[in-house]
């Protein structure tokens, strides 16, 4: 059996868990602190705040905002349930739109015709590992006319003065615009480190924030840190301080913090992740992109492009193959085909308003275009630090053969 994504867990993550363990101190503490620190300076990001989940924190930065009913978040089509989800639970309307047919992301064009006044955020996806146009995006919220458009409604929005622009970077740990990474490339930044990605925690996320004058980062920081503990104005890092035991609830907080097991087993592979993880995952998406360049029916992802004569580079968290000619039905039998020799692929992703939930709050697939035929079209390959060269090698001979079998029985 190939696997899709297994997690990377080496001895040495192992021995830092263990360790931990032992230390007495498994919930948020020291290590999460510690992990806080090397991911901002990682990512050259303001502050960091890491959180259980990912979705945690879009949810947290959306609240932090103060978006909830009447106001509209503009989304791409072409993403995760997650993504949307959290503009419903906090009561505000997903606005979704189409995706650039040269990629899966956001296209910046779409996002600028369908701002309004009610728009409070938006919500670019890095699908992939490939930063979204972050660029494009950032120059439209500040244009005048769109900043005119703007209706603060309250302390967070009137300092802000514009829409904010969250990124969902859960795939792109490591990705690069430039001579800058993802996690300071918007307003706020959130990464996942689920079992899957590229770097992981178990479960996991962080929030890098990157906000402009006049706010102060670590202020904000501090905001959160409590907002994703009860309200509580003292960890319990900070309450373990010698007669420090005293603490308030200012407000009516969440519960999503990270424990120190998870910064554990974050710490040893951030430490890894530019000189094996990183360049594993490239080393094999670059194998998959030269071997099947030859096929006139592989449309292979966008992994490096430049713009602007900067380079922006994919984290190469996917490598989403879509497969030229093919219907639904028929991308789903090659899926089939290669499960019959045990090689697990998968799909990336069902596009939301697609999902019954949101077809019943009114949304039609039919509405994106672009998003409905890169779907229809798409697998992912498997992608992961221990895949040997052997295993990547029967993958290609297979898909090669099952594309070439369902091609020629049409």
């Amino acid at each position: 059996m190939i696997p899709f994504s297994p997690p990377y867990i080496d001895e040495d993550a192992i021995q830092a868990v263990v360790e931990t363990l032992r230390s007495g101190w498994i919930t948020t503490g020291p290590r999460t602190k510690q992990f806080e620190k090397e991911i901002s300076s990682y990512c050259g990001a303001q502050a960091t705040l890491c959180l259980n989940s990912a979705t945690a924190g879009l949810e947290l930065m959306l609240r932090w905002f103060g978006v909830g009913p009447g106001d509209e978040v503009i989304l791409p089509a072409y993403t995760y349930s997650a993504t949307a989800n959290v503009v419903v639970h906090c009561g505000a309307k997903p606005v979704f739109v189409d995706i650039r047919s040269i990629d899966f992301n956001i296209d910046a064009e779409a996002v600028s015709a369908a701002i309004n006044e009610h728009t409070k955020v938006i919500m670019p996806v890095d699908f992939g590992g490939l930063p979204a146009d972050y660029r494009s995006i950032m120059k439209l919220v500040q244009r005048n006319d769109i900043r005119a458009m703007f209706k603060a409604g309250n302390e967070q929005q009137k300092k802000l003065g514009r829409i904010m622009v969250l990124s969902d970077a859960a795939h792109s740990f490591g990705a690069r615009w430039g001579t800058k990474r993802t996690g300071a490339l918007a307003d706020a930044s959130v990464f996942s480190f689920h079992a899957v990605k590229n770097l992981t925690t178990a479960e996991g996320g962080a929030i890098c924030l990157q906000l402009p004058h006049p706010f102060d980062a670590e202020e904000e920081y501090r905001r959160l840190n409590i907002f994703s503990l009860h309200g509580q104005n003292k960890d319990a890092l900070s309450k373990m301080q010698k007669g420090n035991w005293k603490y308030d609830i200012v407000e009516a907080g969440y519960k999503c913090n990270m424990t120190d097991i998870a910064a554990a087993i974050g710490l040893v592979q951030l430490r890894k992740y530019d000189a094996e993880i990183l360049p594993r995952r490239q080393a094999i998406c670059h194998r998959y992109a030269t071997e099947l360049a030859i096929y006139p029916w592989a449309e292979l992802p966008l992994r490096y492009h430049r713009t602007e004569d900067e380079l922006i580079s994919s984290s190469d968290h996917l490598f989403a193959l879509r497969i030229k000619g093919i219907s639904e039905q028929q991308r789903d039998e090659v899926i089939r085909l290669l499960a019959e020799q045990d090689i697990a692929v998968n799909v990336h992703f069902l596009p939301v308003p697609g999902t019954s939930f949101y077809r019943k709050m009114g949304y039609n697939m039919s509405d994106y275009p672009v998003a409905q035929d890169a779907y229809s079209r798409e697998i992912s390959l498997p992608v992961y630090f221990t895949l040997s060269s052997e295993q990547q090698g029967m993958v290609i001979r297979a898909l090669t053969e099952a594309v070439e079998q369902v091609r020629n029985s049409r």
